[in-house]
């Protein structure tokens, strides 16, 4: 919880920041400062890695990227609420998917009463591209999982997220240096620009990893999708951004969905693991 709080006062900050560095500008400082700091506490290892190991770095580098830039993009027109909400929707469809089981189904037309309900009774109040935005943000996150997991496998530790960090840094330079300008020389900026990446990536992934050795990871899974709720009120707190009981109603059935969708497909993961009597 208190990584989910630092994620959303993170999105946050960089709200603010947005009319100086533009949210381009911001992925840049984000996912530099990250690499950074993860390089320095990993110190992961160049050599003796092979192509296929190398490829999959650079595929999460460029999901890294993705999804940060949508998640910022979408950000900008949109309320941080229902950014996340929105969001939650790649993790939550791929736990349906991996469930195969037809009772998740039913999670899915709950989440989609979520989404409706979240337009507030008419959709044309929401910015088109910014929901566009929020759900290419959306997959990247589904890929985000699915590349961590192919990641975590091939590479000790914290090496392999360290190694894709600094490739997705690279890979954001010229948009992030074309979107900020001379933003990028004011010294405030900059550090403000360090501290949403210590509060959006280094201390949640710190506290998550420490989580996940004490916690299942169901129960984890489902206190992570709490995510949309933590984000209505950073935005409410933090960027005077108010929601209509509509859009409440409608986070509350996403997360209600993405709770049922973890149990359902953590409970299909068990049964595949018993033995067959």
């Amino acid at each position: 919880m208190a990584g989910l709080a630092c994620q959303e006062v993170g999105a946050s900050l960089a709200v603010l920041l947005f009319p100086q560095v533009g949210p381009l500008g911001m992925v840049m400082l984000r996912l530099v400062f990250s690499a950074v700091i993860l390089l320095l506490l990993a110190r992961p290892r160049l050599r003796g890695h092979s192509r296929p190991q190398w490829t999959a770095v650079a595929l999460f580098g460029l999901v890294l990227v993705m999804m940060n830039a949508l998640f910022y993009l979408a950000l900008e027109r949109l309320p941080l609420g229902v950014t996340v909400t929105i969001e939650v929707l790649g993790p939550l469809v791929l736990s349906i998917v991996a469930s195969r089981r037809a009772s998740a189904w039913l999670w899915a037309l709950l989440a989609l009463a979520g989404v409706v309900a979240l337009g507030g009774g008419g959709w044309d109040r929401l910015d088109p591209l910014g929901v566009l935005f929020a759900l290419g943000a959306a997959a990247s996150w589904a890929f985000y999982i699915l590349a961590s997991a192919r990641v975590g496998r091939a590479f000790p530790k914290l090496d392999g997220l360290a190694l894709a960090m600094a490739v997705g840094a690279v890979l954001s330079l010229p948009f992030g240096i074309a979107d900020a300008g001379t933003a990028l020389l004011r010294i405030d900026l900059v550090a403000l620009g360090a501290a949403v990446a210590v509060l959006s990536s280094t201390i949640p992934y710190t506290f998550e990893l420490i989580a996940l050795r004490r916690l299942p990871a169901a129960v984890f899974a489902i206190l992570m999708s709490l995510a949309p709720a933590t984000a209505a009120l950073a935005g409410f707190v933090f960027l005077g951004q108010h929601m209509t009981v509509l859009e409440v109603l409608g986070i509350g059935l996403v997360i209600a969905a993405s709770m049922g969708a973890v149990r359902s497909s953590a409970r299909a993961a068990q049964e595949a693991a018993e033995p067959l009597a």
